[in-house]
């Protein structure tokens, strides 16, 4: 629920007299300045012109829909102050491979509606890297823009129109994406995040009205952007940070978003540490043949009976099997070891493995589904090849957060009040699955705390609350970026990490394996 630090507001006007003639947008400035405890307010022409009617048709009492800014408050609206018209706002997550928006009530904090959508640039370029490429075409970076620019468009009229309200209802939108993805929603030029020294167009985007962005809301709409680090360390993770409070807490919590790379803060109220590596790519089917985003028919979790070898998966939504996900190859990596169908070198075993295992191009590969019960007509299977770019992530992912927790911090893991795993990925994710692997470090399940979609749930909080614009600024003020590619020793520890679960077993004390005491 929200108190009286929301961006909707009431006031009184005084009543002007011929010894009192204070002028209309004078007194509104007057009446917020003391509501807000704050010495500027903005009121723009275009809310100026209608407001001399406004304030006599209601008495001299009004609603007004605020937006804070860096030099103090804008009114973006004002309003009849007993009207049941909704004052609505929009956050967004701008993803590289998804984009999802939540439409929120701003006075009672209550969700509307919430819908995502396939980023459409993934039509004109899979990756961010092919993207920032394309960009530097002929008309190739008003395409990309365009593309999701009318995208958020239409998603935006739906979830209005499933709400049974008009788009004019909304007046904020809060969005938080990577760096190369707020470049590209704004239409500026990102060559340079990719070249050496690596400097971003813009780190801190001012709020801007929607329509110069061509987002079609309220005519006085106000954007935000999640501001970047850098290059690597975009707007999305701020959020993420804003939604899991690690910046409020007293003992060193970390925050870990799987994606394209593998992203890790780590902190306190204190100070913040943070870094990326490349981890993702095995686990979001950018290398496995077989891997893909979650999605209907796609296998989330696998079980294999350690002494028959049975094989059970599920499925999302129960559909037959045309795939696996991230988070069901993590599962099934820890069940092929778990069972001894997979040595602590990441091979197969042929003994263990059995009829399942059979030679595709020379590759062992492992059939998990067989083709007469998948959903292509074809086998569901790992390969040694895409097995070992599984090891690899899992291997670089540990060996990220060995350099951040115990390297870079000087703390044990031990040490960790809190674990959270963010995004798509997280959602789904068995920490046992992936501590049984070597992939995430030891400790009690009871610390792991899985966010789901923290850029949206960051973006959300913020339309509730003004006061969250000094935490973002605190957690950049606090925030330390982490080079990994100038630590000498992370080559070190990924060496070491790339063995299951690792190659000092005393790591990891929970992890049982078949046929060893």
């Amino acid at each position: 629920m929200i108190g009286t630090q929301g961006f909707v507001r009431s006031v009184r006007l005084p009543v002007p007299a011929l010894g009192n003639n204070i002028a209309d947008a004078e007194r509104l400035k007057a009446a917020l300045k003391k509501e807000l405890d704050t010495d500027r307010v903005v009121v723009p022409l275009g809310v100026v012109k209608n407001l001399p009617g406004l304030v006599r048709k209601y008495d001299h009492r009004l609603k007004t829909v605020l937006f804070r800014e860096s030099f103090g408050w804008r009114v973006v609206s004002v309003q009849d102050p007993d009207g049941s018209d909704p004052v609505c706002g929009i956050a967004l997550d701008i993803g590289t491979t998804r984009v999802v928006a939540r439409l929120i009530d701003l006075e009672t904090g209550k969700t509307l509606g919430e819908s995502g959508f396939d980023n459409p640039q993934i039509r004109i370029a899979p990756d961010v890297l092919a993207r920032i490429h394309h960009a530097k075409e002929a008309k190739g970076l008003e395409e990309l823009r365009s593309s999701i620019i009318d995208s958020v468009n239409v998603q935006a009229r739906e979830l209005c129109e499933g709400a049974g309200i008009g788009i004019e209802s909304v007046y904020l939108m809060a969005c938080a994406g990577n760096t190369a993805m707020t470049h590209l929603f704004l239409g500026i030029d990102p060559s340079f995040i990719i070249r050496e020294p690596y400097i971003p167009g813009v780190n801190m985007p001012d709020p801007m009205d929607a329509l110069s962005v061509g987002i079609q809301l309220n005519p006085n709409a106000r954007i935000f952007l999640f501001p970047n680090i850098g290059s690597y360390f975009g707007g999305d993770l701020i959020a993420g940070i804003l939604c899991a409070g690690i910046h409020k807490r007293e003992e060193p919590s970390i925050m870990v978003d799987v994606g394209t790379n593998a992203e890790v803060v780590l902190g306190t109220r204190d100070w913040l540490i943070a870094c990326a590596g490349a981890a993702g790519p095995a686990l979001e089917g950018g290398m496995s043949k077989m891997g893909m985003t979650a999605g209907p028919g796609v296998i989330d979790r696998v079980v294999i009976d350690p002494d028959t070898r049975h094989i059970e998966v599920h499925t999302i939504e129960e559909k037959p099997a045309i795939g696996i996900c991230g988070s069901g190859m993590i599962d099934l990596a820890a069940q092929l070891f778990l069972s001894g169908m997979v040595d602590i070198r990441g091979k197969f075993s042929r003994e263990r493995c059995g009829d399942r295992l059979v030679l595709k191009d020379g590759i062992a590969t492992f059939e998990l589904v067989l083709a007469a019960d998948s959903g292509t007509g074809r086998p569901i299977a790992l390969s040694q090849v895409d097995l070992n770019s599984l090891t690899s992530s899992k291997a670089a992912m540990h060996s990220i957060l060995e350099v951040i927790v115990q390297q870079t911090a000087g703390i044990g893991f031990d040490d960790l009040e809190r674990f959270y795993v963010a995004g798509t990925f997280g959602s789904f994710i068995d920490p046992r699955s992936a501590i049984s692997i070597g992939m995430l470090p030891d400790i009690p399940l009871e610390k792991f705390q899985v966010l789901g979609n923290s850029s949206l749930e960051g973006s959300a909080k913020l339309l509730l609350d003004p006061d969250l614009f000094d935490e973002i600024a605190t957690i950049r003020e606090n925030l330390t970026y982490v080079e990994l590619n100038v630590n000498q020793e992370f080559m070190n520890i990924f060496s070491g990490a790339k063995f299951y679960p690792h190659t000092e077993r005393s790591r990891f004390p929970s992890v049982t394996i078949w046929g060893q005491a």
